[in-house]
């Protein structure tokens, strides 16, 4: 089945009014003013894809009507053979044994990946690094060494001695009460 993407990029149909053909489009996708005129630039603006033939032609006709010219065009879809690697051999398991390291019988440094389904069967000749386990309380980062101090030159600084005037505003003195002494109270 072939896919179909229908585009616009700017035409009109002969005998067709620009302003008219843009307002029936701006009806047709309920667009505003800005998107019609992006529709309007001149540049090729993809307008739906991945359609049968029958919705192709649908939209096309569609836009004709308004007074569009509509570019249909074939996807090519490109199908890409994958072919899988074949399953893993199933061993049978006779009685549980001490766990072989894959590491030690590998001519190869690091782990060898057993997969684990067809899927993982095509990463079955990855090399993953051979990671231990750290004991307990182990330290995993390397040391850092301590941050150095700046060197910060203070020697234009002085300290001034204790008590001493550092130009903070001054106090006034308090000032004396009013006196009220001709003031009287009238029964």
């Amino acid at each position: 089945m072939s896919l179909y993407e229908i585009a616009f990029a700017g035409q009109i149909m002969p005998g067709a009014q620009a302003e008219q053909v843009k307002e029936n489009l701006a009806r047709l996708f309920q667009a505003d003013a800005q998107r019609i005129a992006l529709l309007f630039s001149g540049r090729r603006i993809v307008i739906k894809s991945n359609l049968d033939a029958a919705g192709a032609e649908k939209y096309r006709a569609t836009l004709e009507r308004a007074g569009a010219v509509a570019i249909v065009q074939a996807l090519d879809a490109q199908i890409e053979e994958v072919e899988l690697a074949p399953p893993p051999v199933q061993q049978a398991v006779v009685a549980p044994a001490a766990p072989a390291a894959p590491a030690a019988t590998s001519s190869r440094p690091g782990a060898r990946v057993i997969p684990r389904d067809e899927y993982m069967a095509a990463f079955a000749d990855v090399e993953a690094p051979d990671f231990g386990i750290a004991p307990v309380g182990s330290d995993l980062q390397e040391h850092k060494p301590d941050a150095q101090a700046p060197a910060v030159d203070l020697s234009q600084f002085s300290l001034a001695p204790v008590g001493s005037d550092m130009g903070q505003a001054k106090t006034s003195p308090a000032t004396p009460a009013p006196d009220t002494s001709h003031l009287k109270l009238q029964e």
